[in-house]
């Protein structure tokens, strides 16, 4: 069912409700469709939402015999209002292929949901929905309303953070934050934390911390395809790997191909996940084996070549 024939059908329950008795014509001319299409909304309540309707001539529309009568699945709790805004911003920064269909999205789905253009929707991320992603994000948000830090593990490190702000780089999401650590701004990956707790008595310090005081190395620039990676995996990722997207390659069941835009992310990424073996791309390869040398290198007491 389309979201804009949800919207007469919950119109035509409202117009019921307060005993206006509406018809066919009514709601032919308040949508601005044929009478037939408003007849077949009403035929929609009746059979598959088995609405108890009852034409009463003397009015000329319609009326419920039981007055409890509730539509099903048409009413949002306040967790499907939350997810369609997740979705709302998703949609509303996609900027690659097809995006003025995907902001034609975006307004439907914020008409359905009446959301408001609030700086609330600044709050939310782009990210494929899971639930302990959702709950990641929950999470964050909550420490970031009350100004509170949390503890993460983040690819193997412990860190303790003030979140600042969600953004979307690359079409990967990342939280920007304040890391105690290291003094300074860091912008994780949603999909690489691992653990998270808001951390107890940990407010911070002289206000809230302007954002900009802490400039982000790493430079942003509009890809407008991502790379794909082809990796023997251990065990089988789903529909992501660690925030990637992965799908099956063809004949193989367990060699995947990864979508990356952010090749420093990915790396990170690889030093830090379990795989068997990583079989393209070779400049990818490469960066990955001089990436690990440099390493050994330091472990060794050498220095770089």
């Amino acid at each position: 069912m389309h979201l804009s024939n949800m919207h007469r059908i919950q119109w035509f329950d409202q117009q019921i409700r307060e005993s206006r008795y509406p018809n066919s014509s009514q709601l032919a001319e308040k949508f601005e469709i044929s009478k037939r299409q408003a007849q077949r909304d009403i035929e929609y309540m009746n059979i598959t939402l088995r609405a108890p309707l009852a034409y009463i001539a003397k009015h000329r529309g319609y009326m419920y015999e039981e007055q409890t009568y509730i539509l099903p699945h048409l009413y949002m709790t306040e967790d499907e209002k939350r997810i369609l805004q997740f979705l709302i911003h998703r949609y509303r920064q996609y900027d690659y292929d097809n995006a003025d269909a995907a902001n034609r999205v975006a307004y439907l789905l914020e008409r359905f949901t009446d959301a408001e253009d609030d700086s609330s929707h600044n709050r939310l991320p782009v990210f494929e929905f899971n639930p302990k992603l959702m709950q990641t994000v929950l999470l964050l948000s909550d420490a970031m309303k009350t100004e509170r830090a949390v503890d993460i593990l983040y690819e193997g490190e412990r860190l303790h953070i003030f979140p600042v702000k969600f953004e979307s780089r690359y079409n990967i999401d990342y939280i920007v934050s304040y890391c105690e650590q290291n003094q300074k701004q860091r912008m994780l990956r949603l999909g690489a934390i691992e653990q998270i707790e808001i951390a107890e008595q940990s407010k911070r310090n002289n206000g809230v911390m302007p954002v900009k005081a802490y400039p982000i190395d790493e430079p942003w620039r509009p890809i407008q395809q991502p790379f794909t990676a082809k990796i023997q995996l251990m065990q089988q990722p789903g529909p992501s790997w660690g925030g990637f997207t992965a799908r099956p390659a063809a004949n193989s069941s367990d060699l995947y191909e990864i979508e990356f835009y952010d090749t420093e992310a990915f790396l990170r990424h690889l030093m830090t996940s379990s795989w068997s073996a990583l079989l393209a791309p070779k400049w990818l390869r490469e960066k990955l084996h001089a990436r690990c040398g440099s390493i050994m290198n330091r472990l060794n007491g050498e220095e770089d070549e």
